[in-house]
């Protein structure tokens, strides 16, 4: 019993099987198609709306600073 190491692959082999890995294959590449369907599909939905959304300045420029969260009272959009 310890000299037998080989799997039989009509009884023990169900793991390591060809159609386990093709199912496996075949479930993974639809999975993974469909995850980047859908994020294809946000993405461009998300560019679609921001490219009629533009925004105008409404003070003077020189009141911008960089990097503040003030800077979001001085813009208007215009889409709204």
């Amino acid at each position: 019993m310890a000299n037998n190491t080989q799997i039989d692959p009509q009884t023990e082999g169900g793991l390591f099987s060809l159609l386990h890995g093709l199912t496996g294959y075949a479930i993974a590449v639809t999975l993974l198609l469909s995850i980047l369907g859908v994020l294809t599909y946000l993405a461009i939905s998300v560019q679609n709306e921001n490219a009629t959304n533009f925004y105008t300045v409404n003070h003077d420029l020189d009141a911008l600073k960089m990097n503040s969260l003030e800077n979001i009272n001085y813009r208007k959009n215009v889409g709204e």
